[in-house]
C-alpha cells in the first residue's frame, strides 16, 4: 500500500548503514574538546512542519491506527533507500547544502567493528571543522550535561521487549522520561509505543536503524533522520520531536547540521555512560559494575547536573535502572525528561505544548541565519510500500 502526502515546497535554503549486528559502544574514548561558546544557530521560524503532515484537528488528516498493516506499511523494512526519499524532504537539503549551511567536511570511516570512525588525514575530528561527539567534542547548542542539581533522564534503543516492565517501574513511581526510539523498533513494538505516548513520557529520535551517522552520506543521514520523525510524527496525532540522539554519540557538525537545518532538530549526548547495553554480552559489564558506577556519580558533586546513558533494551539494563533509582532520590537529585530539560521546562515537540495536548501547531525552533524561502506550492510524493523488522537484538547505543 502506498500512503501519499501532502508536502507544500516552503523549504529551507539551505553507503548503506554499517552492520548493526556487530557494532558495540565505545563511548568512553580519552579525547575532550570544546568548541568555543558562541551559538552558530538563532531563534526564527523553521518551515520542518511544511516537510511533514500535521494532526487531523488542524488538518483534517486522519492517520493509521498505530499497530495496523496500514500503518506500518509505508516505511523501510531495514536501511531506507535514498531513491525513494520525499522529494520535499531532498530540496530542502539540497538547498542547505547550495547555500553554504551543511559543512562539507568527508563522511568517517569504520575500518574495523568495535572501533571507532575514523576521518581522512587533515581532518581533526576533535576540532572545530570536524568536531565528533565521538571523540567528545561538544558542537554548540548540543546538549551534554544537566542543569546543577538535575538528573535528565531517559533511554535508548526502544522500544523492545523489555519496555513494558520498565513502563512498569516508570508508572509506579510516577516518574516521566525521554524515549530515544529506533524506527523499525516502533514499527515491531507498537503496543510499548503507544503506552509510552499514553503515560506522557517524550519521543525522541534514535534513527531508522541505528547506524554510525557520520559514516553515511548525507542523503542517507536525511534518511535515517527523516523515515523516524516521519514515523513518530504520523503516530502521535502530528508531534514533530523536537530532540535527537545520535547512536554511539557519533556525529559531527555536518550531521548535526542536517538534523538541525532540514529537521529543526537539536542533539542530546551525555556525560556519564553505564555500558548497559553490555550487559548480556560476553565480556560485557556487570550489574555489580554499574551499580558502583551509579553509586560514584550519584553521590558526588551536583554540578554540573547529570545526564547518565541508559536503555531499554534489556531486562538486565531496565533492573540495573530500578536498582540506581533509590540512590538518584536518596541523594537529593533532580529527576526530569532529559528532554523537557534541554527544551527549557517546555515541550519536547516542535509544534504542540506536549505529547497529549489537543492542539498541533508550528513552533518557533532554531536555526541558520543562511536560511532563505524557495517557493509556496504543492506537491505529492509517494513513499514506498514495506514491511519492518526489528533491531532490538544488536549492541547499541
Amino acid at each position: 500500500m502506498l500512503l501519499s502526502f501532502l508536502l507544500p515546497a516552503f523549504f529551507l535554503s539551505a553507503s548503506a548503514a554499517p552492520s548493526l549486528n556487530s557494532r558495540h559502544h565505545g563511548h568512553e574514548h580519552r579525547i575532550v574538546q570544546r568548541l568555543p561558546s558562541n551559538e552558530w544557530f538563532h531563534p526564527r521560524d523553521h518551515p520542518v512542519h511544511r516537510l511533514f503532515r500535521r494532526d487531523a484537528d488542524t488538518d483534517g488528516i486522519s492517520y493509521a491506527q498505530v499497530g495496523s498493516s496500514t500503518w506500518a506499511a509505508p516505511y523501510p523494512s531495514s536501511t531506507p533507500d535514498v531513491s525513494q526519499l520525499p522529494a520535499a524532504w531532498t530540496d530542502a537539503l539540497n538547498a542547505a547544502v547550495q547555500a553554504g549551511i551543511i559543512p562539507n567536511i568527508p563522511q568517517s570511516t569504520s575500518p574495523t567493528p568495535d572501533t571507532n570512525p575514523v576521518y581522512p588525514d587533515g581532518y581533526d575530528p576533535t576540532g572545530p571543522d570536524v568536531c565528533s561527539g565521538t571523540y567528545k567534542c561538544r558542537i554548540p547548542g548540543n546538549i551534554w550535561d544537566a542543569p546543577d542539581g538535575f538528573l535528565g533522564t531517559g533511554f535508548d534503543d526502544g522500544p523492545t521487549t523489555a519496555s513494558p516492565a520498565l513502563l512498569d517501574f516508570l508508572e509506579a513511581n510516577n516518574e516521566t522520561v525521554t524515549h530515544f526510539m529506533i524506527g523499525v523498533n516502533i514499527i515491531d513494538q507498537p503496543d510499548s509505543f503507544t503506552r509510552s505516548v499514553e503515560l506522557g513520557h517524550d519521543i525522541a529520535v534514535h534513527t531508522w536503524t541505528h547506524p554510525y551517522m557520520t559514516t553515511l552520506s548525507n542523503e542517507d543521514v536525511l534518511a535515517q533522520l527523516g523515515w523516524t520523525m516521519q514515523l513518530i510524527h504520523n503516530s502521535t496525532g502530528g508531534r514533530l520531536p523536537k530532540f535527537w540522539r545520535p547512536p554511539y554519540g557519533d556525529t559531527d557538525v555536518r550531521v548535526n547540521a542536517i538534523a538541525k537545518e532540514v529537521f529543526g532538530m537539536e542533539t542530546i549526548l551525555w556525560n556519564q555512560d553505564t555500558e548497559d547495553w553490555s550487559l548480556t554480552e560476553t565480556g560485557g559489564t556487570t550489574a555489580q559494575a554499574i551499580n558502583a558506577s551509579m553509586t560514584t556519580w550519584l553521590t558526588g558533586s551536583k554540578t554540573p547536573g547529570l545526564i547518565i546513558l541508559e536503555h531499554e533494551l534489556s531486562d538486565e539494563s531496565v533492573q540495573a535502572f530500578e536498582a540506581a533509582y533509590p540512590v538518584m532520590k536518596s541523594n537529593g537529585w533532580n529527576l526530569q525528561s532529559v528532554a523537557q530539560l534541554a527544551a527549557g521546562g517546555q515541550s519536547a515537540y516542535q509544534n504542540a505544548i506536549s505529547i497529549d495536548a489537543g492542539s498541533v501547531t508550528p513552533a518557533d525552533i532554531i536555526l541558520g541565519d543562511a536560511l532563505t524561502t524557495l517557493s509556496v506550492s504543492s506537491t505529492t510524493t509517494s513513499l514506498p510500500s514495506s514491511t519492518s523488522s526489528s533491531f532490538s537484538s544488536r549492541t547499541t547505543s
